[in-house]
């Protein structure tokens, strides 16, 4: 379906973009990541000071796929300058799953995304603009209480087991969207980057679906869902788009141009420079030049948003992104 962001998208007479990402704006304001995922002000003046230095419509509470996780009862591994990481093992069976039950939004730290995106609504941050909630996708989310391996062994193993989790996870995720929306959130993007580790089968049964059943009775012209996915391959496609989001982010594993020519122009595609050897490991010369030449590959296409293929590391320098968003202006100005 359409949405006020899809239209903003493809009505846009330029070029834009997108890049995911709120650690790198640490450097402007001086905090460490632990402080940003705990405190949602430490956030949000990150998030305003890379709008300032690089002026975009688009506005995204960090990702962080620990959260979730976290709010069930998993242990979680802070590093000042690290993204948080789940430790070990919530559920180890049936037994387990049992005992668990999904907690109340605003438990833990799932209030922190969720006062971000009302602090940028209330102060009219999204006036002119999208202000983007930020939650993860079932499977993952399973991944995370159940471990990614372990998971992965439940699709032939345990099916019966997997799908129990999964609708506990389905659940609870529904509601956590909800509450975005409540709180005036223009969209939220969804991180399921687990799902890209299964086959386009075992996605079909144990992702999607799932995705669905939380987009379907909450996307709405108002909010849109954007599907972040960085390991799923154009075999994965066809699956994915199933899942009834208005939008798809994917990472350096997709080939875009291909994947661009396997959609119709109103489906929306974002993506794919990839964070580590892109905006990490190149010089802001190189940077500059595979945008442009992204730019360029994708030029046909009004239904590409221009995007980092995941989220940005924390130790980026913010010359990289600088010369990011000077390749797009240049681009649009020939």
């Amino acid at each position: 379906m359409q949405t006020n962001l899809t239209e903003f998208i493809l009505g846009s007479q330029q070029r834009l973009a997108m890049p995911v990402g709120v650690y790198s704006g640490l450097h402007l304001t001086g905090k460490t990541v632990a402080k940003a995922t705990n405190d949602y002000m430490v956030q949000v003046n990150a998030i305003l000071a890379l709008r300032e230095r690089n002026p975009s419509p688009f506005l995204q509470a960090a990702m962080d796929l620990s959260i979730e996780a976290e709010a069930f009862g998993a242990q979680v591994r802070f590093d000042e300058g690290e993204i948080p990481t789940i430790i070990g093992r919530l559920v180890t069976g049936r037994e387990d799953l049992t005992k668990l039950f999904a907690p109340k939004i605003g438990h833990k730290r799932t209030i922190v995304p969720l006062s971000v995106v009302t602090y940028l609504k209330d102060h009219g941050y999204g006036d002119d603009g999208f202000v983007l909630g930020s939650i993860i996708g079932p499977f993952s989310l399973v991944g995370r209480l159940f471990g990614v391996t372990e998971s992965l062994m439940l699709t032939r193993e345990d099916p019966e087991l997997l799908g129990d989790l999964l609708k506990l996870a389905t659940n609870f995720l529904l509601r956590y969207a909800e509450a975005f929306r409540g709180v005036g959130a223009d969209g939220i993007i969804m991180a399921e980057p687990a799902a890209g580790l299964m086959s386009p089968a075992m996605l079909a049964r144990f992702s999607a679906p799932y995705v669905r059943q939380i987009v379907e009775p909450l996307q709405s012209e108002e909010f849109s869902f954007l599907y972040h996915n960085c390991g799923a391959k154009l075999a994965h496609l066809k699956e994915i788009l199933k899942d009834g989001a208005a939008l798809h982010h994917f990472g350096n594993p997709m080939d875009m141009v291909a994947a661009l020519q396997q959609v119709d122009d109103q489906t929306i595609l974002a993506g794919n420079l990839d964070p580590a050897s892109v905006f990490v490991s190149s010089t802001p010369a190189e940077v500059y030049q595979q945008t442009t030449d992204l730019l360029h590959a994708t030029a046909g296409h009004r239904n590409f948003l221009l995007s980092s293929g995941c989220d940005l590391p924390p130790n980026m320098s913010l010359d990289k992104l600088d010369a990011f968003y000077q390749a797009v202006k240049d681009f649009n100005n020939t």
